[in-house]
Protein backbone atom coordinates (compact mmCIF):
# COMPACT_ATOMS: atom_id res chain seq x y z
CA UNK A 1 0.00 0.00 0.00
CA UNK A 2 1.14 3.50 -0.76
CA UNK A 3 0.56 4.65 2.81
CA UNK A 4 2.26 1.69 4.52
CA UNK A 5 -0.72 1.34 6.87
CA UNK A 6 -2.11 -1.90 8.25
CA UNK A 7 -5.78 -1.15 7.73
CA UNK A 8 -6.97 -4.32 9.45
CA UNK A 9 -5.19 -3.46 12.68
CA UNK A 10 -6.34 0.16 12.54
CA UNK A 11 -10.00 -0.48 11.88
CA UNK A 12 -10.18 -3.59 14.01
CA UNK A 13 -11.92 -5.41 11.15
CA UNK A 14 -10.95 -8.45 9.12
CA UNK A 15 -11.90 -6.72 5.90
CA UNK A 16 -10.23 -4.29 3.54
CA UNK A 17 -12.00 -2.33 0.81
CA UNK A 18 -10.09 -2.22 -2.46
CA UNK A 19 -12.83 -0.37 -4.32
CA UNK A 20 -15.37 2.22 -3.35
CA UNK A 21 -18.19 -0.30 -3.65
CA UNK A 22 -17.05 -2.40 -0.68
CA UNK A 23 -18.78 -1.76 2.64
CA UNK A 24 -17.08 -1.59 6.02
CA UNK A 25 -18.47 -2.12 9.51
CA UNK A 26 -21.77 -0.28 9.94
CA UNK A 27 -21.82 2.67 12.32
CA UNK A 28 -25.57 3.23 12.78
CA UNK A 29 -25.50 5.92 15.44
CA UNK A 30 -24.24 8.64 13.07
CA UNK A 31 -25.64 10.09 9.88
CA UNK A 32 -23.05 11.59 7.52
CA UNK A 33 -22.74 12.70 3.95
CA UNK A 34 -20.71 10.48 1.61
CA UNK A 35 -17.01 11.26 1.76
CA UNK A 36 -13.55 10.01 1.04
CA UNK A 37 -10.90 8.99 3.53
CA UNK A 38 -7.58 10.57 2.67
CA UNK A 39 -4.13 9.66 3.93
CA UNK A 40 -0.60 11.00 3.86
CA UNK A 41 2.44 8.74 3.87
CA UNK A 42 4.74 8.79 6.86
CA UNK A 43 7.84 7.13 5.50
CA UNK A 44 11.36 7.77 4.23
CA UNK A 45 10.21 9.30 0.95
CA UNK A 46 9.81 13.04 0.61
CA UNK A 47 6.95 12.60 -1.84
CA UNK A 48 3.39 11.98 -0.71
CA UNK A 49 2.08 9.22 -3.00
CA UNK A 50 -1.42 9.12 -4.41
CA UNK A 51 -3.52 6.31 -3.00
CA UNK A 52 -4.32 3.59 -5.54
CA UNK A 53 -7.67 3.12 -3.79
CA UNK A 54 -10.22 5.10 -1.88
CA UNK A 55 -12.74 4.36 0.81
CA UNK A 56 -16.10 6.01 0.33
CA UNK A 57 -18.48 5.86 3.27
CA UNK A 58 -22.16 6.51 2.71
CA UNK A 59 -24.73 7.03 5.42
CA UNK A 60 -24.48 4.45 8.21
CA UNK A 61 -21.24 3.04 6.80
CA UNK A 62 -18.54 4.12 9.26
CA UNK A 63 -15.48 2.15 10.33
CA UNK A 64 -15.47 1.38 14.04
CA UNK A 65 -12.12 2.33 15.58
CA UNK A 66 -10.92 0.30 18.51
CA UNK A 67 -10.11 3.07 21.00
CA UNK A 68 -8.77 6.60 21.59
CA UNK A 69 -11.75 8.29 19.97
CA UNK A 70 -14.09 11.23 20.34
CA UNK A 71 -17.16 9.53 18.92
CA UNK A 72 -15.77 8.18 15.67
CA UNK A 73 -13.00 10.78 15.49
CA UNK A 74 -9.34 10.47 16.42
CA UNK A 75 -7.64 7.09 16.53
CA UNK A 76 -4.22 5.98 15.34
CA UNK A 77 -3.99 5.78 11.56
CA UNK A 78 -0.24 5.24 11.54
CA UNK A 79 2.42 2.74 10.41
CA UNK A 80 3.04 -0.19 12.75
CA UNK A 81 6.43 1.30 13.64
CA UNK A 82 4.66 4.17 15.45
CA UNK A 83 2.20 2.11 17.50
CA UNK A 84 4.72 1.27 20.22
CA UNK A 85 6.16 4.82 20.57
CA UNK A 86 2.66 6.32 20.70
CA UNK A 87 1.58 3.76 23.31
CA UNK A 88 4.66 4.59 25.39
CA UNK A 89 3.92 8.30 25.03
CA UNK A 90 0.34 7.74 26.19
CA UNK A 91 1.58 5.86 29.24
CA UNK A 92 4.15 8.52 30.14
CA UNK A 93 1.61 11.29 29.65
CA UNK A 94 -0.91 9.69 31.99
CA UNK A 95 1.82 8.86 34.48
CA UNK A 96 2.92 12.51 34.53
CA UNK A 97 -0.64 13.67 35.11
CA UNK A 98 -0.73 11.54 38.27
CA UNK A 99 2.76 12.52 39.45
CA UNK A 100 2.59 15.25 42.15
CA UNK A 101 6.21 16.29 41.52
CA UNK A 102 5.67 16.74 37.77
CA UNK A 103 2.51 18.72 38.43
CA UNK A 104 4.27 20.91 40.99
CA UNK A 105 7.17 21.58 38.61
CA UNK A 106 4.73 22.40 35.82
CA UNK A 107 2.80 24.83 37.99
CA UNK A 108 6.03 26.62 38.91
CA UNK A 109 7.03 26.84 35.24
CA UNK A 110 3.61 28.16 34.21
CA UNK A 111 3.73 30.82 36.92
CA UNK A 112 7.35 31.92 36.91
CA UNK A 113 8.40 31.23 33.30
CA UNK A 114 5.23 31.47 31.21
CA UNK A 115 3.76 34.28 33.33
CA UNK A 116 0.41 32.76 34.27
CA UNK A 117 -2.24 33.53 35.17
CA UNK A 118 -3.12 35.72 32.22
CA UNK A 119 -5.66 38.53 32.77
CA UNK A 120 -9.33 38.40 31.91
CA UNK A 121 -9.53 41.94 30.56
CA UNK A 122 -12.75 43.96 30.27
CA UNK A 123 -12.62 45.68 26.87
CA UNK A 124 -14.63 48.77 27.80
CA UNK A 125 -14.21 50.73 24.59
CA UNK A 126 -14.82 47.69 22.40
CA UNK A 127 -17.96 47.00 24.43
CA UNK A 128 -19.11 50.61 24.00
CA UNK A 129 -18.45 50.42 20.26
CA UNK A 130 -20.76 47.47 19.73
CA UNK A 131 -23.41 48.91 22.03
CA UNK A 132 -23.34 52.13 20.02
CA UNK A 133 -24.33 50.12 16.94
CA UNK A 134 -27.37 48.66 18.70
CA UNK A 135 -29.06 51.55 20.53
CA UNK A 136 -26.89 51.19 23.60
CA UNK A 137 -27.67 47.50 24.05
CA UNK A 138 -25.11 44.73 23.93
CA UNK A 139 -22.90 42.31 25.82
CA UNK A 140 -19.91 43.06 27.99
CA UNK A 141 -16.81 41.90 26.11
CA UNK A 142 -13.83 40.38 27.88
CA UNK A 143 -10.52 39.23 26.42
CA UNK A 144 -8.56 36.28 27.79
CA UNK A 145 -5.07 37.70 27.37
CA UNK A 146 -3.03 34.72 26.16
CA UNK A 147 -1.05 37.22 24.11
CA UNK A 148 0.69 38.22 27.34
CA UNK A 149 2.29 34.81 27.82
CA UNK A 150 6.04 34.43 27.39
CA UNK A 151 6.59 34.17 23.64
CA UNK A 152 3.42 36.07 22.86
CA UNK A 153 0.88 33.27 22.47
CA UNK A 154 -0.97 30.40 24.12
CA UNK A 155 1.43 27.89 22.54
CA UNK A 156 3.92 28.04 25.44
CA UNK A 157 1.37 26.43 27.82
CA UNK A 158 1.66 23.16 25.94
CA UNK A 159 5.26 23.50 24.78
CA UNK A 160 6.77 23.83 28.26
CA UNK A 161 4.69 20.91 29.57
CA UNK A 162 5.61 18.59 26.71
CA UNK A 163 9.28 19.61 26.83
CA UNK A 164 9.25 18.65 30.50
CA UNK A 165 7.65 15.34 29.54
CA UNK A 166 10.32 14.77 26.88
CA UNK A 167 13.07 15.28 29.44
CA UNK A 168 11.26 12.99 31.87
CA UNK A 169 11.28 10.29 29.16
CA UNK A 170 15.02 10.69 28.61
CA UNK A 171 14.75 12.18 25.12
CA UNK A 172 17.61 14.44 24.04
CA UNK A 173 16.18 15.97 20.87
CA UNK A 174 12.80 17.63 20.34
CA UNK A 175 11.27 17.84 16.89
CA UNK A 176 8.35 20.14 16.10
CA UNK A 177 6.46 21.59 13.15
CA UNK A 178 5.10 25.10 13.03
CA UNK A 179 2.86 27.23 10.84
CA UNK A 180 2.81 30.87 11.92
CA UNK A 181 5.89 30.20 14.02
CA UNK A 182 4.33 30.72 17.45
CA UNK A 183 4.59 27.04 18.33
CA UNK A 184 8.12 27.02 16.97
CA UNK A 185 9.12 29.95 19.16
CA UNK A 186 7.45 28.39 22.21
CA UNK A 187 9.13 25.03 21.62
CA UNK A 188 12.52 26.60 21.02
CA UNK A 189 12.19 28.61 24.23
CA UNK A 190 11.14 25.58 26.28
CA UNK A 191 14.01 23.53 24.88
CA UNK A 192 16.52 26.28 25.63
CA UNK A 193 15.29 26.39 29.22
CA UNK A 194 15.50 22.61 29.64
CA UNK A 195 18.76 22.08 27.70
CA UNK A 196 17.20 20.02 24.92
CA UNK A 197 18.24 20.01 21.28
CA UNK A 198 15.51 21.48 19.10
CA UNK A 199 14.67 21.09 15.42
CA UNK A 200 11.77 23.02 13.94
CA UNK A 201 10.25 22.30 10.53
CA UNK A 202 8.51 25.23 8.83
CA UNK A 203 7.01 25.66 5.39
CA UNK A 204 8.79 27.99 2.97
CA UNK A 205 5.60 29.96 2.37
CA UNK A 206 5.14 30.51 6.11
CA UNK A 207 8.78 31.48 6.58
CA UNK A 208 8.34 34.23 4.01
CA UNK A 209 5.24 35.52 5.79
CA UNK A 210 6.54 35.27 9.36
CA UNK A 211 10.27 36.13 9.20
CA UNK A 212 10.39 37.59 12.72
CA UNK A 213 9.45 34.26 14.26
CA UNK A 214 12.10 32.49 12.18
CA UNK A 215 14.69 34.90 13.61
CA UNK A 216 13.46 34.28 17.16
CA UNK A 217 13.69 30.51 16.77
CA UNK A 218 17.28 30.89 15.58
CA UNK A 219 18.12 33.21 18.47
CA UNK A 220 16.73 30.59 20.87
CA UNK A 221 19.12 27.99 19.48
CA UNK A 222 16.75 25.92 17.38
CA UNK A 223 17.66 24.44 14.03
CA UNK A 224 15.01 25.73 11.65
CA UNK A 225 14.57 23.54 8.58
CA UNK A 226 12.53 24.73 5.63
CA UNK A 227 10.02 22.49 3.87
CA UNK A 228 8.49 23.35 0.52
CA UNK A 229 4.90 24.43 1.17
CA UNK A 230 3.15 25.39 4.40
CA UNK A 231 2.23 23.89 7.78
CA UNK A 232 0.68 20.66 6.52
CA UNK A 233 3.89 19.93 4.63
CA UNK A 234 6.07 20.89 7.59
CA UNK A 235 4.08 18.58 9.84
CA UNK A 236 4.50 15.65 7.46
CA UNK A 237 8.27 16.25 7.33
CA UNK A 238 8.52 16.67 11.11
CA UNK A 239 6.83 13.34 11.72
CA UNK A 240 9.05 11.64 9.15
CA UNK A 241 12.11 13.04 10.91
CA UNK A 242 10.85 11.73 14.25
CA UNK A 243 10.25 8.27 12.76
CA UNK A 244 13.90 8.10 11.74
CA UNK A 245 15.08 8.59 15.35
CA UNK A 246 12.37 7.22 17.63
CA UNK A 247 14.77 6.18 20.40
CA UNK A 248 16.31 9.60 20.87
CA UNK A 249 13.72 12.10 19.64
CA UNK A 250 10.42 13.47 20.91
CA UNK A 251 7.82 14.91 18.53
CA UNK A 252 6.30 17.91 20.30
CA UNK A 253 2.85 18.45 18.83
CA UNK A 254 1.51 21.97 19.09
CA UNK A 255 -1.84 21.49 17.39
CA UNK A 256 -4.74 19.35 18.65
CA UNK A 257 -4.40 17.00 15.69
CA UNK A 258 -2.51 13.86 14.80
CA UNK A 259 -2.73 10.33 16.22
CA UNK A 260 -3.69 9.63 19.82
CA UNK A 261 -2.49 10.74 22.35
CA UNK A 262 -1.33 13.98 20.66
CA UNK A 263 -4.72 15.77 20.47
CA UNK A 264 -5.55 14.84 24.06
CA UNK A 265 -2.17 15.99 25.36
CA UNK A 266 -2.38 19.36 23.65
CA UNK A 267 -5.92 19.93 24.87
CA UNK A 268 -5.02 18.91 28.43
CA UNK A 269 -2.01 21.21 28.63
CA UNK A 270 -3.99 24.10 27.09
CA UNK A 271 -7.00 23.58 29.37
CA UNK A 272 -5.38 25.91 31.91
CA UNK A 273 -6.92 28.72 29.82
CA UNK A 274 -10.49 27.67 30.57
CA UNK A 275 -9.76 26.76 34.18
CA UNK A 276 -8.42 30.24 34.86
CA UNK A 277 -11.31 31.78 32.95
CA UNK A 278 -13.92 30.07 35.14
CA UNK A 279 -12.22 31.31 38.32
CA UNK A 280 -11.73 34.83 36.97
CA UNK A 281 -15.34 35.11 35.80
CA UNK A 282 -16.53 34.09 39.24
CA UNK A 283 -14.25 36.69 40.83
CA UNK A 284 -15.33 39.47 38.45
CA UNK A 285 -19.10 39.01 38.21
CA UNK A 286 -19.93 35.99 40.32
CA UNK A 287 -20.97 33.65 37.55
CA UNK A 288 -20.14 31.94 34.29
CA UNK A 289 -19.73 33.61 30.89
CA UNK A 290 -22.66 33.38 28.50
CA UNK A 291 -20.54 32.95 25.35
CA UNK A 292 -16.98 31.85 24.64
CA UNK A 293 -15.43 32.69 21.27
CA UNK A 294 -12.14 31.43 19.82
CA UNK A 295 -10.55 31.15 16.40
CA UNK A 296 -10.17 27.65 14.99
CA UNK A 297 -7.30 26.43 12.85
CA UNK A 298 -6.53 23.00 14.21
CA UNK A 299 -8.17 23.80 17.54
CA UNK A 300 -5.61 24.14 20.34
CA UNK A 301 -6.60 27.56 21.64
CA UNK A 302 -10.32 26.90 21.17
CA UNK A 303 -10.18 23.65 23.14
CA UNK A 304 -8.01 25.33 25.75
CA UNK A 305 -10.84 27.75 26.44
CA UNK A 306 -13.82 25.48 25.74
CA UNK A 307 -12.90 22.27 27.53
CA UNK A 308 -13.54 23.52 31.04
CA UNK A 309 -17.08 24.52 30.04
CA UNK A 310 -18.20 21.57 27.90
CA UNK A 311 -20.47 20.28 30.65
CA UNK A 312 -21.97 23.75 31.20
CA UNK A 313 -24.67 23.62 28.56
CA UNK A 314 -25.78 27.18 29.35
CA UNK A 315 -22.41 28.45 28.06
CA UNK A 316 -22.25 28.77 24.27
CA UNK A 317 -19.01 27.65 22.61
CA UNK A 318 -18.33 29.33 19.26
CA UNK A 319 -15.39 28.50 17.03
CA UNK A 320 -14.50 30.85 14.20
CA UNK A 321 -12.78 29.50 11.11
CA UNK A 322 -10.89 31.31 8.37
CA UNK A 323 -13.24 32.14 5.51
CA UNK A 324 -10.35 33.49 3.43
CA UNK A 325 -11.61 35.31 0.36
CA UNK A 326 -15.02 33.65 0.68
CA UNK A 327 -16.33 30.12 0.98
CA UNK A 328 -17.33 30.05 -2.68
CA UNK A 329 -13.88 31.18 -3.80
CA UNK A 330 -12.18 27.95 -2.76
CA UNK A 331 -9.54 30.01 -0.91
CA UNK A 332 -10.33 29.41 2.75
CA UNK A 333 -9.55 27.18 5.72
CA UNK A 334 -13.14 26.51 6.74
CA UNK A 335 -12.86 22.81 7.52
CA UNK A 336 -16.01 22.61 9.63
CA UNK A 337 -18.06 24.57 7.10
CA UNK A 338 -16.87 22.89 3.90
CA UNK A 339 -15.02 19.73 4.91
CA UNK A 340 -15.93 16.05 4.89
CA UNK A 341 -14.89 13.32 7.30
CA UNK A 342 -11.50 11.86 6.42
CA UNK A 343 -8.14 10.75 7.77
CA UNK A 344 -5.02 12.89 7.67
CA UNK A 345 -1.83 12.95 9.71
CA UNK A 346 -2.90 9.88 11.63
CA UNK A 347 -6.41 10.74 12.82
CA UNK A 348 -9.99 10.94 11.62
CA UNK A 349 -11.63 14.36 11.62
CA UNK A 350 -13.30 16.82 9.28
CA UNK A 351 -10.99 17.50 6.35
CA UNK A 352 -10.79 19.70 3.27
CA UNK A 353 -10.54 17.17 0.42
CA UNK A 354 -11.74 16.63 -3.10
CA UNK A 355 -13.85 13.79 -4.45
CA UNK A 356 -10.74 11.64 -4.89
CA UNK A 357 -9.72 12.09 -1.28
CA UNK A 358 -6.83 14.44 -2.07
CA UNK A 359 -6.12 17.40 0.17
CA UNK A 360 -7.44 20.82 -0.85
CA UNK A 361 -4.88 23.48 0.00
CA UNK A 362 -6.13 25.84 2.74
CA UNK A 363 -5.84 29.64 2.71
CA UNK A 364 -6.02 32.35 5.35
CA UNK A 365 -4.37 35.67 5.98
CA UNK A 366 -3.87 34.26 9.48
CA UNK A 367 -1.01 31.84 8.79
CA UNK A 368 -1.72 29.79 11.91
CA UNK A 369 -5.22 28.96 10.64
CA UNK A 370 -4.00 27.38 7.40
CA UNK A 371 -4.54 23.67 7.92
CA UNK A 372 -6.87 21.36 5.98
CA UNK A 373 -7.98 19.35 9.03
CA UNK A 374 -9.20 20.07 12.53
CA UNK A 375 -9.17 18.61 16.02
CA UNK A 376 -10.99 15.26 16.40
CA UNK A 377 -12.54 16.57 19.62
CA UNK A 378 -13.91 19.69 17.92
CA UNK A 379 -15.23 17.49 15.12
CA UNK A 380 -17.15 15.52 17.72
CA UNK A 381 -18.43 18.65 19.48
CA UNK A 382 -19.73 19.87 16.13
CA UNK A 383 -21.59 16.63 15.47
CA UNK A 384 -23.32 16.53 18.84
CA UNK A 385 -24.23 20.21 18.60
CA UNK A 386 -22.28 21.26 21.69
CA UNK A 387 -20.11 23.76 19.80
CA UNK A 388 -21.10 26.19 17.05
CA UNK A 389 -18.87 27.19 14.17
CA UNK A 390 -18.84 30.19 11.88
CA UNK A 391 -16.44 31.82 9.41
CA UNK A 392 -14.80 35.20 8.99
CA UNK A 393 -13.08 36.49 5.85
CA UNK A 394 -9.59 37.92 5.53
CA UNK A 395 -11.00 41.42 5.16
CA UNK A 396 -13.17 41.10 8.27
CA UNK A 397 -10.20 39.86 10.29
CA UNK A 398 -8.06 42.80 9.19
CA UNK A 399 -10.77 45.26 10.21
CA UNK A 400 -11.00 43.59 13.62
CA UNK A 401 -7.21 43.79 14.03
CA UNK A 402 -7.23 47.52 13.36
CA UNK A 403 -10.30 48.09 15.54
CA UNK A 404 -8.75 46.50 18.63
CA UNK A 405 -5.51 48.43 18.07
CA UNK A 406 -7.36 51.74 17.97
CA UNK A 407 -9.99 51.13 20.63
CA UNK A 408 -8.01 49.20 23.25
CA UNK A 409 -4.36 49.74 22.35
CA UNK A 410 -3.92 45.98 21.91
CA UNK A 411 -2.59 44.39 18.73
CA UNK A 412 -4.05 40.90 18.30
CA UNK A 413 -2.64 38.13 16.13
CA UNK A 414 -4.46 37.83 12.81
CA UNK A 415 -5.57 34.39 13.95
CA UNK A 416 -7.23 35.87 17.06
CA UNK A 417 -8.63 38.68 14.92
CA UNK A 418 -10.95 36.15 13.29
CA UNK A 419 -12.59 35.56 16.68
CA UNK A 420 -12.78 39.30 17.30
CA UNK A 421 -14.37 39.89 13.90
CA UNK A 422 -17.18 37.47 14.74
CA UNK A 423 -18.38 40.01 17.31
CA UNK A 424 -19.84 41.92 14.33
CA UNK A 425 -22.35 39.10 13.88
CA UNK A 426 -22.75 38.09 17.52
CA UNK A 427 -23.23 41.21 19.61
CA UNK A 428 -26.56 42.38 18.18
CA UNK A 429 -28.09 38.97 18.98
CA UNK A 430 -27.27 39.08 22.70
CA UNK A 431 -29.00 40.69 25.65
CA UNK A 432 -27.64 43.77 27.34
CA UNK A 433 -24.96 42.91 29.89
CA UNK A 434 -24.41 39.31 28.87
CA UNK A 435 -20.79 38.26 29.22
CA UNK A 436 -18.74 37.33 26.14
CA UNK A 437 -15.16 36.13 26.41
CA UNK A 438 -12.90 36.12 23.35
CA UNK A 439 -9.67 34.15 23.54
CA UNK A 440 -6.90 36.50 22.45
CA UNK A 441 -4.61 33.63 21.58
CA UNK A 442 -1.57 35.62 20.44
CA UNK A 443 0.16 38.95 19.86
CA UNK A 444 -0.13 40.68 16.52
CA UNK A 445 3.23 42.40 16.15
CA UNK A 446 4.23 39.50 13.87
CA UNK A 447 1.34 40.50 11.57
CA UNK A 448 1.73 44.28 11.60
CA UNK A 449 3.51 44.45 8.24
CA UNK A 450 1.05 42.06 6.59
CA UNK A 451 -1.89 44.15 7.78
CA UNK A 452 -0.24 47.39 6.64
CA UNK A 453 0.62 46.01 3.21
CA UNK A 454 -2.86 44.58 2.81
CA UNK A 455 -4.68 47.76 3.75
CA UNK A 456 -2.31 50.28 2.13
CA UNK A 457 -1.71 49.23 -1.50
CA UNK A 458 1.75 49.91 -2.84
CA UNK A 459 1.94 52.61 -5.50
CA UNK A 460 4.12 52.05 -8.49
Amino acid sequence: MACNINVESILGQGIFATTSSKKLQAFPSHNYKPNVISCVAIGPTHKVPQLPWKLVFHENERPLLSNEKFGIYGGKFVPETLISPLTKLDHEFNSALRDPQFQMDLQVALKDYVGRETPLYFAQRLTDYYKSLNKGIGPDIYLKREDLNHGGAHKINNAIAQAMLAKRMGCKNVVASTGAGQHGVATAAACAKLSLECTIFMGTLDMERQPSNVLLMNHLGAKVKSVEGNFKDAMSEGIRNWVNDLERSYYLAGAAIGPHPCPTMVREFQSIIGKETRKQAMDKWGGKPHVLVACVGSGSNALGLFHEFIQDEDVRLIGVEAGGTGLDSGKHSATMAKGEVGVYHGAMSYLLQDEEGQIIGPHSIGVGLEYPGVSPELSYLKDIGRAEFSTVTDEEAIKAYKRLCRLEGIFPALESSHALAFLDKLCSTLKDGEKVIVNLSGRGDKDAEAVFNHTVPKHE
